[in-house]
């Protein structure tokens, strides 16, 4: 599945841009969401998203890149968000926050910053809907994709496969069209693409190869 990330999209054009994600054949709308505290950035949030919920034909993907998240799982779900991720490193009780994701009736996931092994993960899987691979430090779009991060998404897979788990991989970071069919043989099902859609002149040529090259 494809998430192109709106954070790489024209703000001043939002609304075209969210209706060019309607027409394509990308799976989800991903929206991340920064305070300038757990990252070194500032996006937007909850008003945004409801505007954006309005004319969105696509599930929203929203991506909590915020320290303290659960005193907002419930308005980011009334806002409409399908999945709703936080960051393990951001929340004290991971596990009560996850069950609070699941009580809105939004998909919970997890995500993991590049310097952050997979195995902290081990006893929450079971638990999960989505764990997303941060293959970049969050904060910005563009980035150059972490080679190693390949290492963490085939251990991952090899932990949801041992177990017979039902979570969603999903990738964010300096996804490419270089670097798309391979995440998808290494195990991931969601790929996050942001500059590498909206940079494009032509995006919506650009969201159907990289379908082409996940088959």
């Amino acid at each position: 599945m494809i998430a192109p990330s709106i954070l790489s999209a024209n703000f001043l054009e939002l609304k075209k841009d969210i209706e060019l994600i309607n027409n394509s054949n990308a799976d989800y709308i991903h929206l991340d969401v920064m305070d300038g505290v757990f990252v070194p950035n500032i996006t937007f949030g909850v008003p945004i998203i409801k505007q954006i919920k309005t004319i969105a034909q696509k599930p929203l993907d929203t991506h909590l890149m915020i320290i303290q998240p659960e005193r907002y799982i419930e308005e980011f779900a009334d806002a409409g968000s399908k999945v709703i991720t936080v960051h393990y490193e951001a929340c004290i009780h991971l596990h009560r926050t996850i069950q609070q994701i699941k009580k809105t009736g939004a998909l919970a996931g997890v995500s993991i910053n590049p310097h952050t092994p997979v195995s902290v993960l081990e006893n929450i899987l079971c638990e999960l809907d989505l764990v997303l691979i941060m293959s970049v430090n969050p904060g910005f779009g563009g980035q150059t994709f972490i080679p190693f991060s390949f290492d963490k998404i085939r251990q991952l897979k090899e932990i949801k496969e041992k177990n017979k788990y039902s979570f969603l991989i999903e990738v964010d970071g300096g996804v490419t069209l270089e670097n798309a069919a391979e995440l998808y043989k290494a195990g991931v099902d969601i790929l996050v693409a942001g500059n590498t859609v909206f940079s494009n002149p032509d995006p919506l040529k650009t969201i159907n190869e990289i379908r082409e090259k996940m088959f």
